[in-house]
C-alpha cells in the first residue's frame, strides 16, 4: 500500500507513528524536510475567521492552516496585508490581518490555489 489512498489524499496521522509530515510522510519528529517543512500539518484547508476577543472590540481576520514554510508564510502575509491596505502580523503559524477582510482574503487565497473555508460566525 502506498502513501495515497483511493481518494488521492495523504495521511496526516498514523496510530503507530503519530502526526505525519505532509511532504515526506514521515513522523514529524523524524521529518527530513528541515526548515522547508510546512509550519502547519493540517488537513489542507485554510480557514478564515474574525476575532475581537482581547483587542478592545476591534476586529482581526485570522488565517489558519496555511501549509507553507515560515519564510513563505511571512511573504504571503506581507502580500495579503498590501492587498487589503492594512497592517497585521504572523503569530505561531497563523496570519493576523487587521480588520474584517474575509471576503477579499478568501478570493485572493483561492486565486493562489488554496482551498478556503470561512470559519466561525
Amino acid at each position: 500500500m502506498g502513501t495515497k489512498n483511493q481518494s488521492g489524499s495523504r495521511a496526516v496521522y498514523s496510530t503507530d507513528r503519530g502526526r505525519l509530515c505532509p511532504q515526506c510522510q514521515r513522523a514529524v519528529a523524524d521529518c527530513v524536510c528541515g526548515k522547508q517543512r510546512p509550519a502547519s500539518s493540517s488537513d489542507g484547508i485554510v480557514r478564515l475567521r474574525r476575532e475581537t476577543k482581547g483587542r478592545g472590540g476591534k476586529a482581526v481576520t485570522i488565517i489558519d492552516g496555511v501549509p507553507l514554510a515560515p519564510l513563505e508564510l511571512k511573504q504571503l502575509a506581507r502580500e495579503l496585508k498590501q492587498r487589503c491596505g492594512v497592517g497585521g502580523s504572523v503569530k505561531s503559524d497563523t496570519i493576523e490581518i487587521q480588520g474584517d477582510h474575509r471576503d477579499i482574503l478568501k478570493t485572493e487565497l483561492e486565486k493562489r490555489g488554496f482551498k478556503v473555508k470561512l470559519a466561525g460566525g
